[in-house]
């Protein structure tokens, strides 16, 4: 494995020479310390993949070396060398985080091993570091694209939840993000290390929903022919998210609100109750109040779901949004596909920013995909977008007249344009994110529209 730090520290010449010659012919990048004193002093400013040190040194020995190396920099590998005299304080250092110990006199081909092994493991920890990192970003906070009101405001309720215990009640249309919400309150919460487990009710048939959440015992019912831990179990340590949970029979209703009060789970065919550890995370893409009301959702179910509602907008509702989800989509998908595409241009963006989006961020995510796989060049054009895209409109009747001497259409269209832009701005208080929203348009477009119509166009507040 080329191209590792190595600090070798050792207070005998000779040693240092010959660790370094090996450690260099195999590619790696070696620095040396005369002894323990001198490595604690490199320690505090420089960090390396791997320590080789002796034990007994004077002054300072290989334990403080150690200790050194775990306070500066943790995810060091350390291997300590010893003489076999010494190989209880060899065990001591393993207890203090060493990796492993060489003892003298050895030979060079088992110690390139132990060091091998020492590097394979560094590499493992840092692919594991990056992996967290990388899954961080996919589903922490760093997934959530947008500056609109809406999303400050879902990042602020999301931070302030993640680190309880309380449950959650995701809402909102499909395709608007209800499962990356959970996810993120998961990662941004003390429980990212356990498991996140995500299950669609809706596709589960109600016969089988009760052994699917809860589990089941062998011969607990025809075809059980093995003990079963359900997703609750599956779950214990982390997060479980129930999505689409109206979709639950009445009949497991009772036993989910049960597990949520007491903690505690019993297998389908068993007579003894299991402790849980489980953050519960709910979502619906049904109004639930009305779910309720139907007698589709238990009152009590209902209520212990609901402790910290949180409503997610629809894209028609965070316009300003839309320019930001097509660039950030625009990059995902082109580095997926091998392509490299800058950007979206004007003439897409505003087609874009017009569209309805009845299935949201997923429909627009999809949008750009096919676009990006049938178009061609290094911007995303109006002309890849689907045809219709543009078509599709919130229905709407505004009565109107036509004097018997007929109207200057444009000139009327200005004028009703114009006169809305007052209202908005007036209704908001002048300010025009919240005006750009109440009449349904992205911000970039109410900016040009007040400038068209040469009104001034104050802070966007």
């Amino acid at each position: 494995m080329p191209d590792r730090r190595v600090l070798v520290v050792d207070d005998e010449r000779s040693m240092r020479e010959l660790l370094a010659i090996m450690l260099k012919q195999a590619g790696h990048d070696v620095t040396l310390a005369e002894g323990g004193e001198q490595a604690v002093e490199v320690l505090k400013s420089e960090s390396f993949d791997l320590v080789i040190t002796d034990l007994r040194m004077r002054k300072v020995d290989g334990l403080a070396v150690l200790r050194a190396t775990k306070e500066h920099s943790p995810h060091t590998v350390v291997l300590v060398v010893t003489a076999f005299a010494s190989t209880e304080t060899a065990v001591e250092a393993m207890k203090l985080g060493a990796y492993d110990y060489i003892t003298k006199p050895f030979k060079l081909d088992e110690i390139k091993l132990t060091i091998a092994n020492a590097l394979e493991r560094k590499r493992l920890q840092d692919e594991n570091q990056a992996l967290r990192t990388q899954l961080r970003r996919e589903h922490g906070f760093e997934s959530f694209v947008g500056t609109s009101r809406q999303m400050v405001e879902l990042l602020d309720t999301i931070r302030k939840t993640a680190d309880g215990l309380s449950t959650v009640m995701v809402t909102g249309e499909s395709g608007t993000g209800k499962e990356l919400v959970a996810q993120a309150i998961h990662q941004e919460s003390p429980r990212r290390s356990g498991p996140f487990v995500s299950v669609n009710c809706g596709a589960i048939p109600e016969t089988l929903m009760e052994s699917e959440l809860f589990g089941h015992v062998k011969g607990a019912f025809t075809g059980a022919v093995a003990n079963t831990v359900g997703l609750f179990f599956a779950a214990n340590g982390g997060t479980l998210f129930l999505d689409e949970v109206t979709e639950v029979p009445q009949s497991v209703q009772v036993k989910l609100l049960r597990v949520i009060q007491e903690r505690e789970i019993r297998r389908v065919g068993d007579t003894r109750d299991m402790k849980v550890d489980v953050r519960l995370i709910a979502a619906s893409n049904r109004d639930v109040a009305k779910a309720v009301a139907d007698g589709i959702l238990r009152e009590d179910l209902f209520y212990r779901l609901n402790v910290i509602p949180i409503q997610l907008p629809p894209l028609r509702e965070r316009r300003d949004d839309i320019s930001l989800l097509a660039e950030h989509f625009v990059r995902k998908i082109s580095a997926e596909l091998g392509k490299v595409v800058r950007g979206v241009s004007p003439e897409a963006l505003a087609i874009l920013e017009s569209y309805r989006w009845p299935g949201n961020i997923r429909e627009l995510e999809n949008v750009i995909e096919r676009a990006l796989v049938l178009g061609s060049g290094d911007i995303l054009a109006a002309e890849a977008l689907p045809p219709d895209l543009h078509l599709i409109r919130e229905p709407q009747e505004v009565p109107v007249e036509i004097p018997s001497d007929g109207l200057d259409l444009e000139a009327t269209l200005d004028q009703i344009e114009h006169r809305y832009l007052q209202m908005a701005l007036a209704r908001t208080g002048g300010v025009q994110t919240r005006a750009a929203e109440l009449l349904r348009v992205s911000f970039r477009q109410f900016r040009y529209k007040l400038q068209k119509h040469g009104q001034r166009t104050p802070s966007r507040g």
